[in-house]
């Protein structure tokens, strides 16, 4: 495999590179025989007749062509649960979740997933599945790919390397990492130990928003997608494919390593993106805007301005917005909100949400600051401040995030979560 490490930017763009002179042919996508006695496979992420602004495909060149596995044999899918999620009754109620702990045996990546929730059906391309995952071991001579749903990858503790066909990925807390539905990947440790968080989004692609009123810049620029350049193994043994098909695991024998593309060109890759990048776009007179203005990726539904699931962040900020108050405010929301937290605290929450937990509001549940916060934003002196250390995200989707047994059940559940807005006091008077 080639041993440097490097990227292409550009969301969406067209990308070409080869890890070998010669690997990329010139002039025609499958030339009758490669100069350098490859395969020419066609990796298709949309239908063959998407529209051009949509369509994603990309032509891989690879020492062997990917229908050289041995049969499919379902096995186990230990904490994997996927749509259509009817294990338990889904709750009104506001969840939080304390972080999972790291698992005591060995355990990689895939092994390490646990869902938590989500909505939809893949065998419907709709909705999404709501993941953590905590690893301690790479993942050696076994691969994985998702067939359901493109995978969202946001690590909150220790860094990972994602070798995939089309090249490598070193992902740390603070990035995130995108691998399209299909794509065969491994995850290494690049530290001791390993946790985060997955959305796995069954529907349309991930895709920048639009800006509308914003105009041409701000928030996630397309220069910032990191991309992998091309890099192969050439090794022969006994390896399996783990694959995601239909809710279901399967696993497959190969005699090779999968990751053998040398040289690949086109648009459906995957990518990572520095949050510490993110262009925030806030007021500057008064109102707490509207969280959507923090949306770094979404995939639409068929509904203009619905979303599939949004993907917004709430990264160290200025707040400088007078005579208002500038915490999130209480609001019950038609989409659901599933937030987790990479690192330092979230101005909303005064304690319990803690790095590496999550919440989950759903549809028209009631939320907000807690009691100790209301106050403490309600009497502040309101001068220009810095919201520094912070970086917490949300998964915001159209349908009811639907809770897994394990979800409702693990003593990682809060169950006095409520009681953060019990002390909130009656300040009703009349003139």
């Amino acid at each position: 495999m080639a041993s440097e490490i490097r990227y292409q930017s550009g969301f969406g763009n067209e990308f070409a590179t080869e890890a070998l002179a010669g690997g990329l042919p010139v002039g025609q996508n499958a030339p009758q025989k490669h100069p350098l006695g490859l395969y020419t496979e066609q990796l298709s992420g949309t239908p063959f007749t998407a529209p051009r602004a949509t369509n994603r495909r990309t032509w891989t060149y690879r020492i062997r062509p990917s229908v050289t596995h041995r049969p499919y044999e379902e096995i186990a899918t230990g904490m994997i649960r996927s749509g259509p999620f009817q294990e338990v009754p889904a709750t009104p109620n506001q969840l939080r979740w304390n972080p999972p702990l790291m698992p005591a045996g060995a355990t990689d990546f895939v092994d390490g997933i646990v869902t938590l929730g989500g909505n939809g059906d893949p065998a419907m391309q709709t909705g999404v599945a709501i993941h953590m995952y905590a690893a301690n071991e790479s993942m050696k001579d076994r691969c994985f790919y998702s067939a359901d749903g493109e995978l969202l990858i946001v690590p909150q503790a220790g860094s990972l390397g994602f070798h995939t066909e089309l090249g490598i990925l070193e992902v740390a807390p603070g990035e995130i990492c995108m691998i399209p539905r299909g794509i065969k990947f491994r995850a290494v440790l690049l530290e001791k130990e390993a946790r985060g968080y997955i959305c796995e989004n069954y529907g349309l692609p991930f895709r920048l928003p639009e800006l509308g009123p914003i105009g041409a810049n701000g928030l996630a620029n397309a220069r910032d997608f990191k991309a992998p350049t091309a890099a192969y193994e050439d090794r022969d043994g006994e390896f399996h494919i783990t694959a995601k098909f239909l809710g279901r695991l399967w696993s497959a024998a190969i005699d090779h390593s999968p990751l053998d593309v040398v040289a690949w060109h086109g648009n459906y890759t995957p990518c990572k993106y520095d949050l510490a990048l993110f262009s925030c776009i806030s007021t500057v007179s008064f109102d707490h805007p509207d969280p959507s203005i923090y949306t770094v990726l979404s995939s639409p539904s068929s509904i203009p301005g619905t979303a599939n699931c949004d993907f917004a962040i709430f990264p160290p900020r200025w707040m400088v917005a007078e005579h208002t108050f500038r915490p999130p405010w209480f609001h019950r929301n038609m989409m659901n909100e599933f937030m987790g937290l990479i690192f330092g605290t979230y101005d909303a929450k005064a304690e319990g949400f803690v790095p590496g937990g999550a919440s989950l509001h759903n549809c028209m549940s009631g939320h907000g600051p807690d009691a100790e916060t209301f106050e403490r934003a309600s009497n502040s002196d309101l001068q220009p401040q810095y919201l520094a250390n912070t970086l917490a995200f949300m998964f915001e989707t159209q349908l009811v995030v639907r809770p897994t047994e394990f979800a409702m059940r693990t003593s990682l559940l809060q169950h006095e979560y409520f009681e953060c807005w019990q002390g909130l006091k009656k300040h009703f008077v009349t003139r």
